[in-house]
């Protein structure tokens, strides 16, 4: 199957990377592509700023569309036959507080990831 979504993550990012793991182990058919933003494959997308990358997940669909944030979360998400755990966080009225919380959450999430796992950073830790 075709590429539905290339996503950039944080790799450095434990939270980050068990996320990541979870979609893989999901992803039945390989139909998104994951990108650490800290590998030579970023080289490859000299569009996408990262320092912007760094602050907030980042995706094309397979159309070309730009998505970020939370609304990668869903797509990704959906994409695996899971989209239902994230759609409320687009749905109109909740939208705008669910992205500043995302916001909020990728700042720190090096902090939360020390206390959720016992670990802030890990040295660009595998998806597979």
């Amino acid at each position: 199957m075709p590429t539905k979504l290339t996503l950039f993550f944080d790799a450095t990012c434990p939270l980050c990377v068990r996320e990541m793991r979870a979609l893989k182990r999901r992803d039945h058919s390989n139909a998104i592509q994951f990108i650490d933003i800290f590998s030579e494959r970023f080289d490859d997308f000299p569009e996408i700023d990262a320092v912007s990358a760094a602050e907030r997940l980042h995706a094309y669909d397979d159309k070309g569309q730009l998505f970020t944030g939370l609304d990668v979360t869903y797509q990704a998400w959906r994409i695996v036959g899971k989209g239902y755990l994230y759609a409320f966080t687009r749905w109109p009225l909740f939208r705008p507080v669910f992205d500043w919380l995302y916001v909020k959450f990728a700042k720190h999430r090096y902090r939360l990831s020390g206390w959720l796992t016992g670990k802030n950073r890990c040295d660009r830790c595998r998806i597979d």
